[in-house]
């Protein structure tokens, strides 16, 4: 039954519906994603609409059915909502507020790659289509490794137009386009690591060295302090040309060649906030390297790789074997992955050079175009994003 409790000046509030309940919200780019379920019980009419507004009654919007997106926010300012159920007689009481959220700059960074190993653009994954020139590497790379926090993306490692190992890291500033900068070293030169962070410690995994050809380090540093640089632990095996995702907890490293040169299914997770060796996740569904990884906060996808469209899937917090989660456009390798907290963007591409697939993380079926690159990258550029799922 109502519980009758609308009521404002020449409303109803006897036949007013009930508030809605479950009020939560998803930070976009100055923006927020209201969800809310809808009363039980409607009053004496149905429900024409619902009114959202945060809590100080600054920023609101309208709309017949949840999510509502409330725009018009600052991106870093923590805000909490409420929804009103309305209908032919009046307002429903106010819901309980929702817990906190804040809106972050929701920007994709592809860097690098054996077409433009100097360029770097971005996009933002509310809109499809070409990418943005952002700026420069300052010294161009392919097969890089990317990782980020919410404000700062960094670039480990790689191969130089010269053709050599590198063991420079170079950031950059992804609200501000502009040229990256000298951020330290890596333990020695090397490329096609797998890379993965939080929002305050990114760490490199694996590499690929003159010689021996691959190991089994983990090393890390701190996203805002910039530095070389500092072993964390070891993979379960050497592995070169893997993938890396994370939660804002569990970083997991998978596929890649083995240090039989083989390629491999291995799926392995670390604690990033707790340095040690890495412990044994599960195994992919098929065995590939060159492939490319992203997140959301609770589920990973694993996609493409050499001669491979598959796209695997694991929940972050379980340790097991991936699951099918359905194909990319096309076979190809040199892939690299970045993702919102609800759009995944595969970019890289031997087949088709500028192209990027997209999903949506949280539902399984195959990739859809998402637009083209600025720049031909040809494969195996470096990939990052302000809004990933190893974010808090």
């Amino acid at each position: 039954m109502a519980k009758r409790v609308g009521g404002f000046i020449n409303q109803d509030g006897l036949n007013a519906p009930d508030e809605p309940t479950n009020v939560s919200g998803t930070a976009g780019d100055t923006s927020v994603d209201v969800s809310f379920s809808a009363p039980s019980d409607t009053g004496g009419a149905a429900i024409s609409g619902y009114r959202v507004t945060d809590t100080t009654g600054a920023h609101g919007a309208s709309g017949s059915a949840s999510p509502i997106t409330v725009t018009g926010l600052t991106n870093g300012t923590p805000y909490t909502f409420r929804v009103w159920a309305i209908n032919a007689f009046g307002w429903s009481a106010p819901s309980d507020s929702s817990g906190s959220v804040s809106p972050s700059l929701q920007r994709a960074i592809v860097a690098g790659g054996v077409g433009s190993v100097n360029n770097i653009n971005y996009t933002s994954f509310a809109t499809t289509g070409t990418f943005t020139d952002f700026g420069d590497l300052y010294v161009g790379v392919r097969e890089s490794a990317g990782l980020a926090s919410s404000t700062r993306g960094v670039f480990g490692g790689g191969q130089s137009s010269g053709a050599s190992r590198i063991d420079i890291i170079q950031y950059i500033t992804i609200a501000s386009p502009g040229n990256s900068i000298d951020f330290g070293n890596l333990a020695q030169d090397t490329k096609s690591m797998a890379a993965f962070s939080n929002d305050t410690r990114g760490c490199f995994a694996g590499e690929n060295l003159p010689s021996p050809d691959a190991t089994n380090r983990i090393q890390y540093i701190t996203i805002a302090s910039t530095g070389n640089t500092t072993d964390f632990g070891d993979l379960t095996g050497p592995r070169r040309y893997l993938a890396g995702l994370a939660s804002p907890t569990r970083g997991v490293a998978g596929g890649g060649l083995n240090g039989s040169n083989v390629s491999d299914d291995t799926i392995a997770y670390v604690t990033i906030a707790t340095t040690g060796n890495a412990t044994d996740f599960g195994d992919l569904t098929v065995a590939r390297e060159n492939l490319g990884a992203c997140s959301s906060s609770t589920r990973g996808l694993f996609a493409g790789g050499a001669g491979s469209d598959v796209i695997d899937y694991i929940t972050i917090a379980t340790t097991g074997n991936a699951t099918d989660f359905g194909d990319l456009l096309d076979a190809a390798s040199g892939r690299a992955g970045c993702s919102s907290k609800t759009i995944g963007l595969i970019a890289g591409n031997t087949s088709v050079l500028d192209r990027v697939d997209s999903v949506v993380i949280s539902t399984t079926g195959n990739s859809t175009d998402f637009g083209d690159l600025l720049y031909n990258s040809n494969g195996y550029p470096a990939a990052c994003s302000s809004a990933h799922g190893g974010l808090a």
